[in-house]
């Protein structure tokens, strides 16, 4: 089953961006929840207990029961928007569920025994390609998180969605690869090193080069001033 938060709020009998400001001077933040074949329903929040839910991880894949007078509407957020300054919410999308309701959903990934982890314990370094797996299942099934685990991960080895376990009829949406979740890579310093040596190497080759050439130039010199002091003497 699912996590599922409660948030209260209050109806309000009317929409628009007057009504909405006129909620929000009251204290309150505006909302709705459409969906579920039902007409949209126009809400005050509670702003204390959203506030708090926003500021935890995973408020958009957590099912929330929307309590109006002592009604329980289940539904999952869908969009906030935030005031471009100060930052606080102003308006929130949710989305009517129910237990037959299949939903896509980005799931955060969680990584396990970092600590442990041989690759990363020799100095390599979590390359994360997948901070979140877009995920299909029911409402009711949908994971709080998605884990993978490092335990036995060494340097240049991967994660790919098929290394981490998935609920029953939860389906990655992506299902024509095995995408890669993260990877071990090498450390950063071993790769700085190999290009210094590498361009040291091509350095030196070419200070041999400009020395060889040098001295093959002072070798014709010193031949073409023989051959001139020869002629010299001959006609003398």
């Amino acid at each position: 089953m699912a996590d599922v938060i409660t948030l209260s709020a209050r109806a309000r009998d009317r929409a628009g961006k007057g009504a909405a400001r006129a909620v929000r001077r009251e204290g309150f933040i505006p909302a709705v929840i459409y969906g579920g074949k039902e007409a949209p329903l126009t809400i005050s929040l509670e702003p204390k207990g959203l506030r708090r839910e926003l500021g935890r991880t995973g408020f958009f894949n957590t099912l929330t029961d929307i309590d109006m007078d002592g009604t329980a509407h289940r539904v999952l957020a869908r969009d906030v928007q935030f005031h471009p300054v100060t930052d606080q919410p102003l308006h929130v999308d949710f989305l009517r569920v129910s237990e037959n309701t299949r939903i896509t959903v980005a799931v955060p990934v969680l990584f396990e025994n970092e600590e442990d982890c041989p690759g990363l314990k020799r100095g390599g370094v979590l390359n994360i390609v997948r901070h979140e797996v877009e995920v299909d299942c029911r409402a009711d099934a949908m994971p709080h998180a998605l884990s993978a685990d490092l335990l036995t991960l060494d340097i240049g080895d991967s994660i790919h969605i098929s290394d981490i376990h998935l609920p029953d009829g939860v389906v990655p949406t992506i299902a024509d690869r095995d995408f890669t979740v993260a990877t071990i890579a090498a450390p950063t310093v071993v790769r700085d090193e190999a290009l210094e040596a590498e361009a040291e190497a091509e350095a030196e080759e070419g200070a041999e080069g400009e020395v060889e050439r040098a001295e093959e130039g002072e070798g014709t010199e010193e031949g073409e001033g023989t051959e001139e002091d020869k002629g010299d003497g001959d006609g003398s």
